[in-house]
């Protein structure tokens, strides 16, 4: 893409996570002490069983280094924004949702660089090689990640009324913004694209699958409660396919490495659909449940 191209998707992000930043209060931080089992449980889902599973995919399935890398940089990207509008529409706990995607966002600042760079060096010959500056990565993810967010916070704190009218407005410009880089990238890598497709859409649909079904059981597996469970597994599984290209873009350059990740971006509305039914469908039956517990 040209520099204008990435100036756009940059932007385009910061938005993103500026709106994110009006939807956040400091309550949402202080959750970590009234929710100490859910928080950790969803933290490491997303944080390290997410990038192991999504290596091990990456390895198990003869593809294209491009493909392989594109897997990687999404799964080591945290939840966006996304995956809180799916939690609240499958019934999961909205808070909670919020939270982890807000502390993954922080945390991925430092994690980011180095399952990147570890994947360049695993996948690429030599004589492709290219590497991510830890240092500058660190930094430009900040800009493009706190910043906006922390900005977000100051004004819900002090202009809350204007911070709620412009979340959706923000949220629906930045959804047609990235639409349109996803379109961009499309056209581009057209002559590749259907082999592309048939390489990235099955794995970023079985990474995207399983770590949602990995977030649900394990938090099962820890007693953690239905709705929390709900929303545990959509963030292990909802990944903010918009910094997933913006890395590949900007940091790195390519819109080959973005392939995987602008289809998971589409990909992810399917299954966050069935998350969405299938958490409804468990909610009136807990609500009939107790129903008739009343009765």
């Amino acid at each position: 893409m040209d520099k204008i191209s990435t100036i756009i998707l940059a932007s385009s992000l910061i938005i993103i996570m500026l709106g994110m930043g009006l939807s956040l209060v400091t309550d949402d931080f202080k959750r970590i002490i009234i929710y100490p089992k859910a928080i950790f449980v969803g933290l490491v889902n997303q944080l390290i069983l997410l990038p192991l599973i999504g290596f091990a995919i990456a390895v198990l399935f003869p593809l294209t280094p491009e493909i392989a890398i594109g897997l990687m940089i999404l799964a080591a990207c945290p939840g966006g924004p996304t995956s809180n509008l799916i939690a609240h529409l499958a019934k999961g706990d909205t808070a909670l949702s919020v939270t982890l995607t807000a502390l993954s966002s922080f945390v991925t600042i430092l994690t980011i660089p180095f399952i990147v760079n570890f994947a360049l060096i695993h996948f690429l010959d030599e004589g492709q090689m290219i590497k991510l500056d830890v240092v500058e990565t660190i930094i430009r993810i900040f800009i493009i990640i706190i910043i906006p967010i922390s900005i977000g916070m100051i004004i819900r704190r002090y202009k809350e009324s204007f911070a709620l009218r412009m979340a959706n407005p923000v949220r629906k410009a930045s959804g047609i913004v990235i639409a349109l880089v996803i379109i961009g990238i499309v056209i581009k890598e057209r002559e590749n694209f259907v082999s592309y497709f048939q390489q990235a859409g099955i794995v970023a649909l079985i990474l995207n699958v399983t770590t949602m079904l990995v977030g649900y059981y394990s938090a099962k597996l820890f007693r953690i409660k239905d709705k929390r469970a709900v929303s545990i597994s959509i963030e292990s599984g909802i990944q903010n396919g918009t910094l997933a290209i913006t890395i590949a873009v900007v940091l790195l350059g390519s819109t080959e490495l973005a392939i995987t990740p602008a289809i998971y971006s589409l990909l992810m509305f399917f299954t966050g659909g069935v998350a969405i039914y299938f958490g409804n469908k468990r909610d009136k039956v807990s609500n009939r449940v107790l129903s008739g517990i009343e009765l």
